[in-house]
């Protein structure tokens, strides 16, 4: 294999973006400041204005990614005055009107999220992790993030009725159906979209880490090694950190100098090709 190539970049994205090759990533996963949040280290972005500050950016990413790449946006609602803001369902309709196709969404389920509520909802334990892609066809590998089946196929496939040996159709017309005789015999299942993971605590260099596990497993579906990965809002490094581990190329764009020094220092000491990390941390099936 090739010798990885690691690029860390200390500059704003939008600018920094335009001097990357045309169709050259083959990953771009990101959380960038959610509006109104982290105003102690990126000033924060008012709901309001935020699609408007983010469709500059969201044309380079779609102009750098290839054909067959895929974006994953991670992102969250902000309560504003009591109430839901919809600055994230504007962002996906901006979003497929600038050309992309809106393919899936992932919910990141905070396992470890602390207790509280307000007079009219409870705390958040979610974000999102919206998929967005260039093209219907695109890059997927669907095997390498199957998960142990689990103890509910020792009951479920004991005894199958007749209706289990043949493909059942949806009942509302969606096109999908299940074979349950399918899955007789097999001890690896495929995940669905909710990752349970716990948010990262250890890590105190940034004001919103999001666990290496996450990065590490959408790095496994849409990538193989050798991939370049990209995120434009790299903090202190997490995304770089694990492609590096996994073999993949990275780009890193981060617009604050303490971070980018972080992130490069990170990026020096992280090891290539470790033992990976998302099996033990999702759950069976």
């Amino acid at each position: 294999m090739r010798p990885l190539s690691t690029q860390v970049i200390l500059g704003d994205s939008e600018t920094e973006l335009k001097k990357l090759s045309e169709n050259s990533v083959d990953l771009i996963i990101t959380s960038p400041p959610y509006a109104d949040q982290r105003k102690n280290t990126y000033g924060g972005i008012h709901p309001d204005e935020y699609v408007d500050w983010f469709l500059p950016i969201s044309e380079e990413l779609l102009r750098t990614l290839k054909p067959t790449g895929t974006f994953i946006l991670n992102i969250k609602e902000k309560v504003l005055e009591g109430e839901r803001h919809t600055y994230v369902l504007e962002l996906i309709l901006a979003l497929r009107k600038q050309g992309w196709l809106w393919t899936e969404e992932f919910v990141w389920h905070k396992k470890n999220s602390f207790p509280g509520k307000w007079p009219n909802r409870f705390r958040d334990s979610w974000e999102r992790l919206l998929q967005f892609n260039k093209a219907k066809s695109f890059s997927m590998y669907q095997e390498a993030v199957m998960v142990p089946t689990g103890d509910w196929a020792k009951s479920r496939l004991k005894n199958l009725s007749a209706v289990d040996l043949v493909r059942d159709e949806s009942k509302v017309g969606s096109g999908f159906g299940k074979k349950i005789a399918n899955w007789v015999n097999r001890d690896m299942a495929y995940p669905n979209n909710v990752l349970h993971l716990a948010t990262e605590c250890g890590n105190k260099s940034h004001s919103a880490v999001f666990p290496e596990a996450i990065p590490e497993w959408f790095i496994k579906l849409f990538t193989k090694e050798g991939d370049t990965v990209l995120d434009p809002f790299l903090g202190s490094g997490t995304t770089s950190k694990v492609a590096k581990r996994m073999g993949r190329n990275s780009i890193g764009i981060e617009i604050l100098e303490e971070y980018y020094e972080i992130a490069q220092k990170s990026l020096d000491e992280a090891p290539v090709q470790e033992a990976p990390l998302f099996i033990e941390r999702f759950q069976k099936i």
